[in-house]
């Protein structure tokens, strides 16, 4: 394994976007740190990464877990003597609860996933970020940080408003290291994200498309293409920024 490459931590990454971001990078050069709780799903991307001649590798840990996100962070980082780019990309809508019914261990299920989250990899992966070259954090917001959400999505958009908060709150405190902070807000995608209500009601997920301006539903590497660019030289000049990712539908047409 090639050790003085380029190293990207994406964590969430054994599908969706992330899998798609872990490519785009891998194709750039990276070496790419896959994270994930389903391990045989893990092996099976980083072969497929590997066939593709992408150097990765996949550790198995839960976000959520802070003692878990730090130890297998700390043994990245000191394996590879350096992080140049953490992808915060693990997160989710984690079930819909209106806040009267809410239970305490739902919110805290919820922020914990995207918010917690990002604070643990973050925070772990800093002492190695301050190593790498052009080093830089990217996180994952949403709209629904600005509109928050759609009924029982709440405290979904809450905790996406939070991540938006922290991105600004750690590009802050991380300038003087020349360690940049960003975020991508992606619209619609067409990821397992939505695979039920594509699969049940497919009429439901093809008038999404109406509330877009392109007209159409995103793809995983649309977004993996802009967190590419906000890990590059090019965006040498970019922190504290959130870049959409939707086709328009953050306008609310």
């Amino acid at each position: 394994m090639k050790l003085n490459s380029k190293v990207a931590v994406i964590t969430g990454a054994t599908g969706g976007i992330g899998f798609a971001v872990a490519k785009r990078l891998g194709n750039d050069g990276y070496t790419v740190v896959l994270n994930g709780i389903e391990d045989a799903e893990g092996a099976k991307k980083v072969e497929e990464l590997t066939k593709e001649g992408i150097t990765a590798e996949y550790y198995g840990f839960n976000v959520t877990n802070e003692e878990a996100v730090t130890s297998n962070i700390n043994a990245i980082g000191k394996k590879y003597g350096k992080i140049d780019v953490l992808v915060n990309n693990a997160g989710g809508l984690g079930g819909r609860s209106r806040f009267e019914e809410m239970t305490t261990e739902f919110y805290r299920f919820v922020m914990a996933l995207n918010l917690d989250s990002v604070f643990f990899a973050s925070r772990a992966a800093i002492p190695f970020l301050k190593k790498g070259e052009n080093a830089s954090i990217i996180n994952y917001t949403s709209n629904a940080g600005w509109n928050a959400g759609g009924p029982g999505a709440g405290i979904y958009g809450t905790s996406k408003a939070g991540v938006h908060a922290i991105t600004r709150a750690l590009a802050k405190d991380l300038a003087e290291d020349g360690i940049r902070v960003n975020a991508v807000s992606p619209g619609t995608i067409d990821t397992p994200f939505h695979a039920q209500i594509k699969a049940t009601k497919p009429e439901v997920f093809a008038s999404w498309k109406n509330n877009i301006l392109l007209g159409r539903i995103g793809k995983p590497e649309e977004v993996a293409s802009v967190v590419s660019f906000l890990a590059s030289d090019d965006a040498s000049f970019m922190t504290a920024e959130t870049v959409h990712v939707g086709g328009g539908q953050a306008l609310g047409i």
